[in-house]
């Protein structure tokens, strides 16, 4: 497919921020290009857990996921895909005190943005979550309309509605210069031709900082590798497991397991990897996954590891996103830095820059995201509830 000549936007990365921004753009009625440097989904999206929730404690957050929930519970009418999407919720199990007093306050937040939330006793956590070891929990928060879906199918359903409203996607096509005059934007090159645009959307994940430095925007976005495994098939002995197990996390160690086909999804943050694009797999991961489920979660210890695989966060310091557009060079939009919640916002993100391009008011007042709170004189906004 030959790179057009023009069009209003460029869209630069084909992740779920990428081709949800698409999606929304040519569904409006703009003319789109998107270039992906390798294939779609094939960073950081295709190596999420696909949790997608609500419950965070920063209240942007949670109106993000909230809304992006809404849109993914409609995905097979618009823009009509199976995402395998599945909702039987989150649980953070809470062994501190000062963690307990969080999301008890994060729970009073979920109520208004009209997220059902609960705090639940260990015990009542343990009859929905079998695996889950009691043992020093103090209580848990539970979230029953949050879940989990197919990150690779939610990409390919918005690449594939971006496409019939007119969207041009490229893949292995490699962005390279944005060119300006004075603060304006006039062109993008890639590595397959050039093409003339006004705007540039910045959705390269861990790699956006390269991106925002051809327009002199200095992005605070640092990637860090995380793992996870899938186990083999569950038998006889797991036959107590219900399908409708949430997404449990234990919230000091950040160990997580869900449901995953005939197996069970599980992994944890490793604080220790140091930052960086390296993505070769921790020879000693099975074994510090093994350490934290056998305190929280000790019957997983009876499965073994089918598969894995690593992803990088792309993480900011605060670890809320970035979002927003560059004050010093018009149009150039940035949407970045989600540290490890970006998948299950990306519905809402897309929908958020079709409004920041056609200069409408988005749904929440995103503004506390820009980049620009990273300055002396920002504020800034840090999300507790992460994994």
């Amino acid at each position: 497919m030959q790179i057009p000549q023009s069009v209003d936007v460029v869209i630069v990365g084909g992740g779920v921020m990428g081709t949800s921004a698409a999606f929304h753009l040519a569904e409006a009625g703009v003319s789109v290009a998107l270039f992906e440097a390798h294939e779609l989904a094939s960073g950081s999206t295709s190596k999420a857990a696909g949790g997608v929730r609500a419950n965070f404690s920063d209240e942007l957050n949670i109106a993000l996921g909230a809304r992006s929930l809404e849109l993914l519970a409609e995905f097979g009418k618009r823009p009509g895909y199976e995402i395998d999407l599945h909702r039987p919720g989150y649980l953070f199990a809470l062994t501190n005190p000062g963690d307990v007093e969080l999301f008890e306050r994060s729970t009073k937040l979920h109520h208004n943005y009209g997220v059902e939330s609960r705090m639940i006793s260990p015990h009542e956590a343990r009859s929905i979550s079998p695996l889950l070891h009691t043992e020093g929990l103090l209580a848990c928060s539970f979230t029953p309309n949050d879940g989990h879906c197919t990150p690779e199918a939610v990409v390919l359903g918005y690449a594939s509605g971006a496409r019939k409203h007119g969207a041009h996607i490229f893949t292995q096509t490699k962005v390279i210069e944005i060119q300006t005059k004075g603060d304006d934007i006039s062109a993008v090159l890639t590595d397959k031709g050039a093409i003339s645009t006004g705007a540039v959307i910045n959705c390269a994940g861990a790699w956006s900082p390269t991106i925002a430095a051809f327009v002199g925007l200095e992005l605070p976005v640092t990637p860090y590798r995380r793992e996870l495994a899938i186990t083999e098939p569950l038998g006889l002995d797991f036959a107590d497991l219900p399908s409708s197990m949430p997404m449990t996390i234990d919230y000091s160690t950040s160990l997580y397991w869900h449901r995953e086909g005939d197996g069970i999804l599980m992994g944890f943050s490793d604080k220790t990897n140091p930052p960086g694009f390296e993505l070769l797999r921790d020879p000693r991961f099975p074994e510090k996954l093994g350490a934290l489920a056998e305190i929280r979660a000790p019957r997983l210890l009876d499965l073994g590891i089918r598969s894995g695989w690593t992803g990088l966060y792309e993480v900011t310091p605060d670890h809320n996103a970035l979002l927003g557009e560059f004050e010093h060079v018009s149009r150039f939009f940035y949407a970045t830095g989600f540290s490890g919640h970006g998948f299950l916002q990306g519905p809402a993100i897309g929908e958020i820059l079709r409004d920041l391009y056609l200069e409408r008011e988005p749904f929440i007042d995103i503004s506390a995201l820009s980049a620009e709170r990273f300055t002396e004189s920002g504020e800034l906004r840090p999300e507790m509830n992460i994994v």
